[in-house]
This record gives C-alpha cells, sequence and structure tokens, in this order.
C-alpha cells in the first residue's frame, strides 16, 4: 500500500502539470485577455496575444506534450514512445552496468472476447489488464500499449536481477491479469501469455533488439500456452528465423510446383473397390528433400497462402482426375481440404465452377473436406453460404476429423454432409479396445439414421479394417491400405490393387442392401 502513494503522488503532479502546461490550459485564455484588457487596456491585450504562443511553443507543447497524453492519463505510454524509451534504457544500461527486463504480455481469445460480449467490453478488459499490470509494478517500471491486446513493460534497472526474479514478475503479473473482470455484472475470464527477456541475454545492440527478442519469447509461450511463460533463449531466435525464411521460401515453392498433391486411397468396405482419393499437400524441397506437412503447412498459414495451396491442390487434382479417366481406371472422385479462410472467400463458388468448366469435370467429382471445428463454429455467413452452394452445385461435402470438434446433428443436416470421417483417434486399436469399438458403433449409427455415409481414417491394421466393415463403416483410409503417392504412381497402384480385388473375397458388412 505504502508503495503506491509515490505513484499516485506522481500522477497527481503530471495531472496538475497538464492542466497549466498542456492543451486544457487554452480554455484560460478568454479569462486571461478580458483581464489584460481590463487591467491594462489595449497595450496589455496586444503584449498577451503575442507572448502567449512564444510561451505555448517554448514549452514544447505545441508538438510533443501530446504525445505524452497517454502515459498523462493512464500511466501507460502508446507504442512509440515506449520503443523510444527502451532505446533509451538500452544505451543507460550498457554504459551504467546495471540489469533490466522487457516483458510482452498478450491477452488470449481477444476476438473471441470481443465476439461473444462486444467489442465495448473487449476494450474494457484490455483498460483492466493495463491497470492491473501498472498496479503489480514499481513506480520506476514502464508500460506500452503495443495493440488491442498487447502490452510490453521495461523493468527499471536494478543492480540484481536474474531469471528467477523475472518468471516471479512475470507470474505476479500473470496472476493479477486472470482475475474475472467485471462488465455489465458480467464476469468476463481471459487468459495471457507472458514472454520476457533479460537485458544481459539481449541479441543485438539496439533496443529493438531487446523488444524483439521478448516478442518472440511471447510467441513461443503462446505455442506452449494457455497461460504459458517463456524466457528468450538464441535458440528461440534462430527458430524463429528459420520459420521467418520458411515462410518466404513456402510462396516461392507454391509458385515454383514444389508444393504439389499426393494421393490416397479411399476403398469401399463392402466391395474392397476404390472409392476416390484424397489430395494432401507435399513439399519436395530441391535441397532438403520432402518437409513434413506439420512444419510447412503452419507456414502457408502464416504467409496468408492458404488460399493459393488450395487453388494449387484443386487444379492438380482435377488434372489427376482427367489422367484418370484418359487411362480408362475408374476413380469417382478426389477430396480437397479447404479451410475456413478459403470458404469465407465470396468468389469460391465461382472459382470452383470455373475450374470444374475448365476440365470438363461434373461437380460429385469433387469432394470438398471441410474440418468438423470449422463446421461446428462457423455462424450463418459467407462460410454457411459457401458450403450449402457447394452442395447444391453437386459436389460432395465431406465433414472431416469427427469427433474432435463438437458438431451438432442439426449442423451436419444443416451444411448438407454427404460423409462423415471418422478420426483416427476412435480408429487407433479398435480391434482390441472394447471402448473404442462402442464409440464407433454410436457414430455409425447415428450416421445410418441421418443417412450420411462414413468413411474412417487411419486405417494402419487388417484386423481394424475388418472390425469397421463387421461395424458397417462404408469406406476407409489408411497406411493399412496405402500411403500417399504421388501422381506418377498411382496407376500402377490401382492396376496392382484391382488386380488383387479378383482373387480375395469381398468382406461383407452388416448394413442391409
Amino acid at each position: 500500500m505504502l508503495q503506491s502513494w509515490p505513484r499516485s503522488l506522481q500522477r497527481l503532479r503530471q495531472r496538475f502539470a497538464l492542466v497549466l502546461t498542456g492543451p486544457p490550459a487554452l480554455a484560460f485564455v478568454p479569462a486571461l485577455c478580458l483581464a489584460a484588457f481590463w487591467f491594462g487596456g489595449e497595450g496589455a491585450l496586444v503584449v498577451l496575444a503575442g507572448l502567449l504562443p512564444v510561451l505555448y511553443l517554448a514549452g514544447g507543447n505545441f508538438h510533443g506534450r501530446t504525445a505524452l497524453t497517454g502515459e498523462v492519463n493512464t500511466g501507460i505510454l502508446p507504442r512509440n514512445v515506449f520503443e523510444e524509451f527502451i532505446g533509451q534504457t538500452h544505451q543507460k544500461l550498457q554504459a551504467t552496468g546495471a540489469h533490466s527486463a522487457t516483458l510482452f504480455l498478450v491477452i488470449e481469445e481477444f476476438e473471441q472476447v470481443a465476439e461473444r460480449f462486444g467489442q465495448a467490453a473487449a476494450d474494457t478488459v484490455a483498460q483492466r489488464v493495463g491497470e492491473r499490470i501498472l498496479a503489480t509494478l514499481r513506480a520506476g517500471d514502464k508500460v506500452g500499449q503495443m495493440g488491442d491486446s498487447r502490452f510490453a513493460i521495461c523493468v527499471a534497472p536494478v543492480r540484481h536481477l536474474d531469471l528467477e526474479l523475472c518468471i516471479q514478475l512475470a507470474g505476479r503479473i500473470q496472476s493479477a491479469v486472470e482475475e474475472p473482470v467485471s462488465v455489465d455484472g458480467t464476469g468476463i475470464y481471459i487468459s495471457a501469455s507472458v514472454g520476457f527477456c533479460q537485458h544481459s541475454r539481449a541479441p543485438g545492440k539496439t533496443g529493438a533488439d531487446w523488444l524483439e527478442a521478448a516478442a518472440i519469447a511471447l510467441r513461443e509461450a503462446q505455442k506452449r500456452g494457455p497461460s504459458a511463460i517463456r524466457a528468450f533463449s538464441e535458440q528461440m531466435r534462430r527458430a524463429s528465423k528459420a520459420s521467418a525464411e520458411l515462410r518466404d521460401e513456402v510462396v516461392r515453392a507454391l509458385e515454383g510446383g514444389q508444393i504439389q498433391p499426393w494421393f490416397q486411397p479411399q476403398i469401399s468396405t463392402d466391395t474392397g473397390r476404390i472409392t476416390g482419393f484424397e489430395a494432401l499437400a507435399r513439399w519436395s524441397h530441391p535441397d532438403r528433400g520432402m518437409i513434413s506437412p506439420a512444419e510447412f503447412l503452419p507456414a502457408v498459414e502464416q504467409a496468408g497462402q492458404l488460399e493459393r495451396l488450395a487453388e494449387v491442390m484443386m487444379y492438380h487434382s482435377f488434372a489427376a482426375l482427367k489422367a484418370w479417366d484418359g487411362a480408362g481406371v475408374d476413380v469417382p472422385q478426389v477430396g480437397v481440404n479447404f479451410a475456413g479462410s478459403e470458404l469465407n472467400n465470396p468468389k469460391l463458388i465461382d472459382k470452383i465452377q470455373w475450374e470444374l468448366d475448365r476440365f470438363e469435370l461434373t461437380p460429385n467429382r469433387l469432394a470438398v473436406e471441410v474440418l468438423e471445428t470449422v463446421v461446428a463454429t462457423a455462424p450463418d455467413d459467407m462460410i454457411t453460404r459457401n458450403i450449402n452452394a457447394l452442395g447444391e452445385l453437386g459436389c460432395r461435402i465431406d465433414l472431416d476429423d469427427f469427433g474432435t470438434g463438437h458438431a451438432s446433428i442439426a449442423s451436419i443436416r444443416r451444411f448438407s454432409v454427404s460423409r462423415i470421417k471418422i478420426d483416427r483417434s476412435f480408429v487407433m486399436k479398435a480391434d482390441r479396445d472394447p471402448e473404442q469399438q462402442r464409440m464407433i458403433s454410436a457414430i455409425l449409427t447415428m450416421a445410418e439414421r441421418l443417412d450420411v455415409e462414413t468413411l474412417a481414417e487411419g486405417v494402419e491394421t487388417v484386423g481394424e479394417h475388418v472390425l469397421l466393415a463387421q461395424l458397417g463403416c462404408s469406406h476407409v483410409q489408411g497406411f493399412g491400405i496405402a500411403r500417399p503417392m504421388p501422381f506418377e504412381k498411382t496407376l500402377d497402384w490401382i492396376d496392382r490393387h484391382n488386380t488383387k480385388l479378383e482373387d480375395v473375397p469381398h468382406i461383407m458388412n452388416n448394413k442391409s442392401h
């Protein structure tokens, strides 16, 4: 409590100074002019008129005082002022050998708060977070507003500041911030991630490098979140640099044809025949070889290239369908994954229709694969309209990773889903786990009542394949059937598979026909 007195007095002095020397002082100009004329006549009024602008300019208020208004009013510096302060502090620390740290904090799920409670409530939450950060710090510490939901902190120079003290400080700030915020009688719960960098560990030679190091630590914390705290390390910097380079490379790879679909077959559990292929993005790097989708797909998203990736995948998938048709093999459809950002494109339907016409294909040859999480959270907006329009066009709608995104039965009907793809987490070891079997049976019963086809993903063993056929799952795909392969290898695989079917009896499932 005692520590808050110096801060309160300092703020009071700042506000008083602002009234006397800042823009609010202009309110007193008419009174001053009247008093000058009353006591000194016209001569005094002329002198005052010439003197006031000089005094105002000399005080620096015409161009500089307003830049600090945010700090005077709230104690929080605007971004540009905070960055300038970081640079000055960095130079002082180098000269004095004192210790300090910068911290970066982000309110997680801030956009969801705005969507659920409104932007005004979200702004109130951000304001309360800033106030709580200030209340946790000492008078000499500085806080900057770095965005709607981001704050940066510079610890006042001290003689000793080790890693443990920084972690304790980050933890105190985090605990204060994560207390529920009351807005119009409603308690809003938030979480916050924190990244920090000690000055002694800062890379580079400028305050900007020091601040960026804290931002890198924050990004690492967000990957580990929610409510994670991470300290900057040189390994993080190297990983961040590699990630940035990968984002640049992935754009060139998309345009240079390095990223193309590999195709994984889907087969009927009744006849064993091929019912389609799923197109899966693969990157064949000229120097690094095959790069894992888990590594490059986030880079595609960060580079804002998901829509371009969908275009590339669709083009090559349609070309593959034409080539299979030309070779006289029966591949009914190809599944192409569409993320929420592509489904939000108002011109998506026209684009797909144009590509189908270009390759002279009917819409039913395209299965639009949509993640269950997208369907579960999609409001009645462009995504909903596009999915329904694709169904009306004649495309098949596959609900991907079913069982992981909490899609309701109503949403399955609302989006005219043709087939649900049972997530591999339910399929794994299903032939040996009764609990897995019960879950699959429940999904299949629901699908049958809704007249929706089913496909099980991640089938890796003969036992899983047989069980799924017996339970009534319509289609299967997975390593137990075949791994994804480039188009050049699909024709040989199709030929071998169809040859084997001639000598293998069909696995009959328990569905009525």
